[in-house]
């Protein structure tokens, strides 16, 4: 098995930074981190992908930004979960259930 970081499954980049901000708000680069760092870096997050999965999630209503000092002092645009986030996050996680379920009994067959 490879060790090189891989692509996303299309349609998992915006439920992996909904997961990752329910943990707590962050700002892009700590997103793009936290990704990489809990996937064992099997994942690894392009910014040319993220900031298109922010800019349609916050039109979609489930992140809102908000602009905060980081640990450095420095001003960045953090995202923050909102409540419609957390049940289309919580609809997309048993709909991904359902389908590695679909998957394990194809490739078990």
């Amino acid at each position: 098995m490879s060790d090189k970081p891989s692509d996303l499954v299309q349609g998992t980049l915006e439920m992996l930074v909904l997961k990752t901000l329910a943990l707590e708000p962050m700002h892009g680069f700590g997103v793009a981190l936290r990704i990489e760092q809990i996937s064992s870096g099997v994942f690894r997050v392009n910014p040319g992908s993220l900031f298109p999965a922010f800019n349609r999630l916050e039109r979609a209503g489930r992140i809102k930004a908000e602009w905060r000092s980081t640990e450095n002092n420095r001003r960045a645009k953090y995202y923050v979960l909102t409540d419609s986030g957390r049940k289309a996050l919580k609809e997309e996680t048993r709909e991904w259930g359902r389908q590695i379920a679909a998957i394990s009994r194809i490739l078990e067959a």
